[in-house]
C-alpha cells in the first residue's frame, strides 16, 4: 500500500501559468497557485461558492511537465506533500508559507 502519511489530493484550476525558477543549485523550481471551490446553500437557500487557494511547488521532471503543458484556468489534479516553512521578508518579518510539493499530475479535460 502506498503511504498515506502526510499525503494531499486536490482538484482543481490554475490562477495562473506554471512559473520556472533555476536556482543557484542548478535545480528547477516549478511553481503555481491552484484553486479549489466548494458550493453549499446557506440558510436563506442562497448558493455561497467557497474558493480555497493553494500554492504547489514541484521538482524535477513533474515540474517540467508542469511548465510545459499547464496554463492558467487548466484543470488538473495534484497528489503531494504538505509542508509548512518559515522565511524573513526584506522588512526582517517572520512570514509562514503552507505549500503542497508536487509527486504526481494529472491532466484534466480534452486537448485544446
Amino acid at each position: 500500500m502506498r503511504n498515506l502519511r502526510n499525503s494531499v489530493q486536490l482538484i482543481g484550476r490554475l490562477g495562473q501559468d506554471p512559473e520556472v525558477k533555476n536556482l543557484t543549485s542548478g535545480k528547477k523550481l516549478t511553481t503555481f497557485s491552484l484553486a479549489t471551490t466548494d458550493a453549499y446553500k446557506n440558510a436563506d437557500g442562497d448558493k455561497i461558492e467557497d474558493t480555497q487557494w493553494h500554492n504547489i511547488i514541484a521538482w524535477g521532471k513533474v515540474g517540467e511537465i508542469a511548465a510545459e503543458y499547464l496554463k492558467k484556468g487548466a484543470e488538473v489534479c495534484v497528489e503531494g506533500k504538505l509542508v509548512h516553512r518559515s522565511y524573513e521578508n526584506s522588512a526582517g518579518e517572520k512570514r509562514f508559507v503552507t505549500e503542497i510539493n508536487l509527486n504526481e499530475l494529472l491532466m484534466m479535460g480534452g486537448k485544446k
